[in-house]
């Protein structure tokens, strides 16, 4: 199963390494690939949606158009550690 989610936040290569981590260590996820430029996050595997979408909020990085300030404010934490 693939899963196709265009998150908002999405700044840089720590952004993208801090999604990878987190969603990989997700039960049944296989592959997670990452466009920076379109904010697309693929993943692959036998997964529930709703926990990455879920995941990814927590992280900072929610779907588009259910962003607000606190997610936003995760989302630079995300980054630096991401860089890390």
């Amino acid at each position: 199963m693939e899963l196709n989610i265009q998150v908002e936040n999405l700044k840089c290569g720590g952004c993208v390494n801090t999604i990878k981590k987190a969603v990989l260590n997700s039960e049944g996820v296989k592959e997670v690939e990452i466009d920076l430029e379109t904010g697309n996050v693929l993943v692959k595997g036998e997964t529930n949606e709703q926990e990455i979408v879920k995941k990814l909020a927590q992280l900072g990085y929610p779907k588009v158009g259910e962003n607000d300030l606190g997610k936003k404010i995760n989302s630079y934490v995300s980054c630096a550690v991401g860089k890390f």
